[in-house]
């Protein structure tokens, strides 16, 4: 095993929790085979983005409203820096919804 020095910082981010869930499940799976220290995932405060506008488009008659939300999950993984988990981390099939950033330290 060829650790490198520092660890790595991931954060996944999407709208859709099952997917997100199912992508910190497979970086789980790769972290046992591989015997590599894992941390979280934690999650993260969810950001709820709220829109909300007038149903009549001129502005007249009754006031009534649309409201919409949209609710942003977030995951935060750390995982010991390991050449092979790395690249194997790397060959992983991500849902288009689900976002990564990785930081290496």
């Amino acid at each position: 095993m060829c650790l490198l020095p520092g660890k790595a910082k991931i954060i996944l981010t999407s709208t859709n929790v099952k997917l997100l869930n199912d992508v910190c499940e497979q970086i789980k799976s790769i972290t046992e085979k591989t015997g590599v220290k894992m941390r979280g995932p934690v999650p993260l405060p969810t950001k709820k983005r709220k829109i909300v506008t007038m149903k009549a488009p001129s502005g007249q008659g009754t006031k009534t409203y649309d409201k919409w939300e949209l609710r942003i999950h977030r995951r935060y993984v750390e995982i010991d820096q390991d050449e092979r988990t790395l690249r194997q981390f790397m060959r992983l099939k991500m849902p288009e919804e689900v976002q990564l950033r990785v930081a290496l330290t």
